[in-house]
């Protein structure tokens, strides 16, 4: 199933949806404001909060955790490099890995090692620049896309830093 979410608006203080093929809402995502530390939820169209992203206070490098209810069931944290993005991911429901180029947020999900089980790109489509993401069937749909939203706004931080050194 592809999903599709409008560039510019994977931030902690926003609100926002995430579109399938239709261009029909799938899920919402709420972001918090005035806390400490970037905190997101994932609700389906029931209003039913699906996944609780995060952020890890007081780490050298930007670490994420994934929650279904008490439950973590992920974690997301960039690895020290100086030449390329890296990051480890931790997972109760599957090895996960990342392939591609992140800074044309053009990769791909690897799960266990074996192949791919989503693909990332961004590209331009109907309702304006946007990301793409293809899940397979099968997968967790909602962790996936969290997975996205959290190494997005890693990318999005180091942007930031980095524009102000």
């Amino acid at each position: 199933m592809k999903y599709y979410i409008r560039q510019k608006v994977f931030s902690f203080g926003d609100k926002f949806t995430i579109k399938n093929e239709q261009g029909q809402d799938m899920y919402w995502v709420q972001g918090k404001v005035f806390s400490i530390g970037n905190k997101l939820k994932i609700y389906d169209n029931s209003d039913r909060e699906i996944v609780y992203i995060e952020q890890a206070l007081f780490k050298f490098l930007p670490e994420y955790n994934i929650y279904y209810g008490d439950n973590m069931i992920g974690k997301v944290k960039k690895q020290f490099t100086f030449f390329s993005k890296k990051f480890d991911i931790w997972s109760s429901l599957g090895d996960y890995s990342l392939e591609g180029d992140f800074f044309a947020h053009d990769f791909d999900i690897i799960k266990h090692g074996v192949g791919s089980i989503a693909t990332i790109t961004k590209g331009w489509f109907t309702f304006g620049d946007c990301y793409e993401i293809d899940v397979a069937e099968g997968e967790n749909h909602p962790f996936i896309l969290s997975l996205v939203i959290v190494i997005d706004q890693v990318l999005h931080e180091d942007r930031g830093n980095h524009n102000n050194s």
